[in-house]
């Protein structure tokens, strides 16, 4: 009986440090969360100021029609987990993508995705960790948009989305697709030629920078989504996982009241059936 009590209370000492650490990653989770989405009005402002830049830009230029970008050759940026204990998080990414895993030249972000994605028999092109801290995204961004480079000079890729997750306040987090290349003119107003600034570029060369800023901005924007809604699923991971936790720590704590109880009464029936044996050899 002992030996059964120590046991269940190493069990309840054991639970109870796993609700600890659980404790502490959702605490860590959210605060990165928060940091990641209290950056992202900066990045987006960031976005609009380009994006209304390229409309000034494009006012130099006389409208063109759309290209004929030729046989189709598409890459995929996926956004994914970094870490563990995310839930489904990655395989919902790669799902959403579906086909286009295959058909694309994949970019993935996250070695828990990496792995995701090698179990389904698919190895990307290329592939990247996310940094353990949001500012590490605009460095990882400066990385995914110079492979994307390179790959469209060797291979002439024409087409180049971004897929992430995107997690509001009071809903669950959904897949977004952005599409980086190739650009949509018409998403970008155009200024009025009047009051237009005095250029020292030529408008060809001014719209190729402000373009690769763009796309600079919105990997960036896509990595921090992301990397807040990795860490929300995290949270709601530790949250479900601590449930369960307590409802284990509720019926050990139980049956060690119990088992308690068990040994007192055992205890009490020995002391009673010697107290009767001395009485009588007496």
């Amino acid at each position: 009986m002992t030996e059964r009590l120590a046991d269940i209370n190493a069990r309840i000492e054991g639970i109870t440090q796993l609700g600890t650490v659980m404790n502490a990653m959702r605490g860590i989770a959210a605060a990165r969360a928060q940091q990641a989405r209290s950056q992202l009005a900066a990045v987006e402002h960031y976005a609009a100021g380009i994006t209304a830049a390229i409309g000034r830009a494009l006012s130099f230029l006389p409208a063109s029609p759309a290209d004929d970008h030729g046989p189709r050759r598409a890459a995929l940026v996926l956004f994914c987990a970094e870490q563990g204990f995310a839930g489904a998080f990655s395989e919902r990414v790669l799902d959403a993508a579906g086909a286009d895993l295959r058909t694309s030249e994949l970019f993935l972000i996250g070695t828990r995705g990496l792995t995701a994605v090698q179990e389904r028999g698919i190895t990307p092109g290329w592939s990247s960790p996310l940094p353990a801290h949001s500012a590490g995204i605009p460095r990882l961004a400066d990385s995914i948009a110079q492979a994307l480079y390179q790959r469209i000079a060797t291979a002439g890729l024409n087409q180049i989305d971004a897929m992430f997750s995107i997690f509001q306040p009071g809903q669950a987090i959904t897949i977004t697709r952005l599409r980086l290349l190739p650009f949509d003119t018409t998403a970008f107003p155009r200024t009025a030629p009047g009051g237009m600034p005095v250029l020292n570029l030529a408008p060809e060369a001014l719209l190729h920078g402000l373009m690769a800023d763009y796309v600079h901005a919105q990997l960036c924007s896509a990595g921090l989504h992301g990397f807040a809604a990795e860490n929300q699923a995290r949270m709601e991971a530790m949250a479900s996982a601590h449930q369960q936790v307590e409802r284990q720590l509720s019926s050990l704590q139980s049956t060690q009241r119990v088992v308690r109880q068990e040994e007192i009464t055992a205890e009490i029936i020995e002391l009673a059936a010697g107290e009767t044996a001395s009485r009588d050899i007496i």
